[in-house]
């Protein structure tokens, strides 16, 4: 779980630094980190990191396909 947290707070970094307008997806917020010289193995493991944040954080997870992810900043 720790590195779950860890994973989370590099995306949320990454985010707020990029500010998007739109929701992205789990394959553009893996472009952006990237960008940024972070490393997380696959568009999977972020949606897999933002789908157990939901639920207790401030993420909003909008279902289409593929689907979205928001981060309230």
């Amino acid at each position: 779980m720790a590195q779950s947290a860890r994973e989370y707070d590099r995306i949320r970094t990454v985010l707020a630094e990029a500010d998007p307008d739109e929701p992205l997806t789990a394959r553009e917020i893996l472009q952006l980190l990237e960008a940024h010289g972070e490393q997380i193995d696959s568009a999977h493991r972020i949606a897999t990191v933002l789908g157990r944040a939901a639920r207790e954080r401030d993420v909003q997870v909008i279902q289409s396909s593929p689907y979205r992810y928001r981060l309230e900043t």
